[in-house]
């Protein structure tokens, strides 16, 4: 058995996943991050006549394939990143789908793997590339400069002694383990036992989402998915900090909304689309059941829509990403 099946793993809000995606018999649906088949498991068990569930890493694809085995068709694994999901569909046939979840950030068997590289609480290799390819948290932090690696630890971990970080990398270089980094981190901040929070949390989260490309990953996957969905589709998304949330909120909300007529104020007001989504739920946490059982649910919130009969709006449509800020002139970062 893999390491990746050995993890432990919990799937956050489940119930509330699946009765969000009001899954009927037959339906196809879409479990953008496939993980341990958490969400797979009780799609299927709820009816779904197809789960194509998507993942880029190959440790979660190779523990899933027993299951894919054993669905009778039903299920079908795909080996790449979900914001791919509109074309790697195209390419099976489909084009359509009646339901989509993505559960965003890292996976607990990634998490819970030192050999990944994800987790500042165990030693390993400075790794957290989900898919196992491409540049390594080592690799941008030994090659960036100061300036790009304050960037990155400011606006993907909200770290205000960003720039402090930085310097302490730099002059600190080469690193290659979690546990240097982790380390050098506290020793900037000033970090000592008994402190309620690790600062290597905000620097960790940082790099990996910076590593993975995850913000870009999940903009791209709510205009796929708007796309996929057929009027009435559901679209589930549980995401773990404000950044991600603030994402999915922002998508929904704008295309969720109605738009106002244009008037002689306004005239062009009324040349605005049609809301591409409906039935806007309102936000969902985790109840005291739930946290008791899995307290790593304690941060995950989940956002569902409904499909509406309107076109997608797609990417032209899209919020522009905020511009970066020079690390060096960043209001808010200490030195």
């Amino acid at each position: 058995m893999s390491a990746a099946a050995e993890a432990p793993h919990v799937p956050v809000l489940l119930d509330e996943v699946v009765a969000a995606l009001a899954v009927r018999p037959g339906d196809t649906l879409v479990d953008g991050t496939f993980g341990a088949g958490g969400y797979t498991r009780a799609l299927l068990a709820a009816g779904a006549g197809r789960v194509f569930a998507f993942d880029r890493d190959p440790d979660a694809i190779a523990a899933g394939r027993a299951l894919e085995a054993a669905s009778a068709g039903r299920l079908v694994l795909v080996p790449e990143r979900f914001a791919t999901m509109a074309a790697a569909l195209a390419a099976r046939g489909v084009s359509a789908v009646d339901g989509v979840v993505l559960d965003i950030g890292v996976s607990s068997m990634q998490f819970d793997q030192a050999a990944r590289g994800f987790s500042f609480q165990a030693d390993g290799p400075l790794d957290m590339r989900m898919s196992q390819a491409g540049e390594s948290a080592a690799d941008f932090l030994n090659r960036a400069d100061e300036a790009e690696i304050a960037d990155i630890l400011f606006h993907y971990g909200e770290e205000p002694r960003a720039r402090r970080i930085a310097r302490a990398i730099v002059a600190a270089r080469p690193l290659a383990r979690t546990g240097e980094l982790a380390e050098l981190v506290r020793r900037a901040t000033g970090h000592h036992p008994g402190m309620p929070k690790d600062p290597a949390t905000r620097s960790f989260q940082a790099l990996r989402i910076h590593v993975n490309g995850e913000l870009d990953e999940l903009d791209e996957a709510l205009i796929a998915a708007e796309a996929l969905l057929v009027p009435g589709g559901r679209l589930a998304v549980v995401s773990f900090h404000s950044l991600e949330d603030r994402i999915v909120k922002r998508f929904l909300v704008e295309r969720g909304r109605p738009r106002p007529a244009g008037s002689r104020h306004r005239p062009d007001a009324g040349a605005a689309p049609p809301p591409s989504f409906e039935a806007v739920a309102k936000p969902v946490k985790a109840g005291p059941a739930e946290l008791a059982r899995n307290p790593r649910a304690r941060s995950a919130t989940l956002r569902a829509a409904r499909r509406s009969p309107a076109p997608p709006w797609g990417r032209a449509a899209a919020s522009a990403p905020a511009p970066a800020i020079p690390a060096a002139a960043a209001r808010g970062i200490r030195r």
